[in-house]
């Protein structure tokens, strides 16, 4: 019995990882979408949410029956519970990425990024589906280094939006308010979905020691050193 019980809570593991992949997949998908106006490939990304959906509705009602018949305490009923946040940060993250392609559908055939900021929004979407790999690498080897390692991963993707904004408000922009209210979406599903694999790391973070990474990160600071050559008052 318990060897089952065992069995389903790694099940719950695998299902977090698969939806994981398929989040990645799809941004990096989607980007392509909307940097080539490619409407079929949208389409797939649009529908292949439907899967992420499912993923998510089948390991909650798992999650669930094992609270239910099994009333998993400490360390086990810390998976289930993080768990089940998890997968509705992956189930947000498609949807992120599901935006964006409903976005390249929206303004198919024309293209829905100026091109002087193709290499912008690629770099974004690459950054975005090798945050989500590394997430789904930190639920797979329960690495807490590596999943600490991501905010600061992260940084590069702020620093990116960042970069989208400047060009907007630039006296020189010349492609009308439609297409910065696109680019001003584009930017924050990316920003956001990079926000929820960071989000994944974190709790593995927590599933793994019990402490939230925020905390680990604060002792982990080095104490400030005291300026040579200052006597104090």
């Amino acid at each position: 019995m318990r060897d089952a019980y065992h069995e389903e809570l790694d099940s719950i593991g695998d299902g977090l990882v698969e939806m994981a992949r398929l989040v990645g997949s799809a941004i990096g998908r989607a980007t392509t979408a909307i940097l080539d106006a490619d409407l079929k490939l949208a389409e797939s990304v649009i529908e292949a949410d439907q899967k992420v959906d499912e993923l998510q509705h089948d390991l909650e009602a798992r999650a669930i029956a094992l609270l239910a018949r099994q009333q998993p305490v400490a360390t086990d009923l810390r998976i289930v519970v993080t768990s089940l946040r998890m997968s509705a940060d992956l189930e947000r993250s498609g949807d992120l990425a599901q935006h964006v392609a409903k976005l390249a559908r929206l303004r198919y055939p024309e293209r829905g990024v100026p091109r002087d900021l193709h290499a912008t929004i690629l770099e974004m979407g690459q950054l975005a589906q090798r945050l989500m790999a590394k997430a789904a690498e930190v639920i797979i080897t329960k690495d807490v280094d590596l999943a600490l390692q991501l905010e600061q991963d992260d940084d590069a993707m702020d620093l990116l939006h960042r970069t989208l904004f400047q060009h907007l408000m630039d006296d020189r922009w010349k492609h009308g308010i439609e297409t910065a209210v696109d680019v001003t979406l584009l930017g924050r599903y990316y920003e956001r979905f990079a926000d929820h694999a960071v989000s994944v790391a974190k709790r593995v973070v927590y599933l793994v020691t019990g402490e939230h990474a925020d905390e680990i990160q604060a002792d982990l600071q080095p104490e400030i050193a005291p300026v040579q050559g200052v006597e104090g008052g």
